[in-house]
């Protein structure tokens, strides 16, 4: 499993002339690190006598952090796992009409998987960021900066996801999925946005 790996050995893998891991693994990398700092700042927050009165909202953060930090580290093989279904999907023999029909509809589910994956990763990056924002509003503010990076990372995480969502679909001929995951698709990005800019200007405020 690349997450198996130590962090040079994952960057030497990703450096590599092999096609996989590429960004949507970093994407989903991207979107656990986010969790991973969300935790750091939930767990220098609880506990703490000076900040007892959000004990309850972060304790909340930590549990749905730590959720996330699992299943985007998982998505960070399950991204190049549904790249490579795709990659053997396409040198499936094609010599028959139909042996044709079986590669071309081999192919179409693999896209369809490949795009659903990562818009899953904009989703849960998404979800990070929310987290990201209430670490910002009541976690300890000595760890402002570490809650505003996790932000960044998701946010960079869901970006990069949401390419990897677009570069699938335009193989795709079901134009009815198509369009489900282009709605649900710009709807995270709207939400992703806002937050973005939301956060920002917390952080800003609180920077003085």
């Amino acid at each position: 499993m690349l997450t198996d790996l130590t962090v040079n050995g994952f960057i030497e893998e990703l450096a590599s002339d092999s096609p996989a891991p590429g960004g949507g693994s970093v994407s989903a990398l991207a979107g656990s690190l986010g969790a991973a700092l969300v935790s750091m700042v939930a767990n220098l927050t609880v506990g703490k006598e000076s900040f007892k009165e959000n004990e309850a909202e972060m304790r909340d953060v930590l549990e749905k952090a730590a959720e996330l930090k699992e299943r985007l580290s998982q998505m960070v093989d399950e991204d190049t796992a549904a790249f490579n279904r795709v990659m053997a999907a396409y040198k499936l023999p094609k010599s028959s009409e139909e042996e044709k029909t079986k590669r071309s509809e081999a192919i179409q589910e693999a896209l369809k998987r490949a795009a659903l994956l990562p818009l899953e990763v904009a989703r849960h990056c998404l979800a990070v960021m929310e987290l990201s924002k209430t670490a910002v509003t009541l976690g300890n503010p000595n760890a402002l900066s570490d809650a505003g990076v996790s932000m960044l990372m998701a946010y960079a995480g869901l970006q990069g996801a949401v390419f990897n969502v677009e570069i699938n679909l335009g193989g795709i001929k079901d134009p009815g999925f198509k369009q489900d995951v282009e709605v649900n698709k710009e709807n995270i990005l709207a939400s992703a946005r806002a937050l973005h800019e939301g956060i920002q200007h917390l952080i800003r405020n609180k920077l003085g």
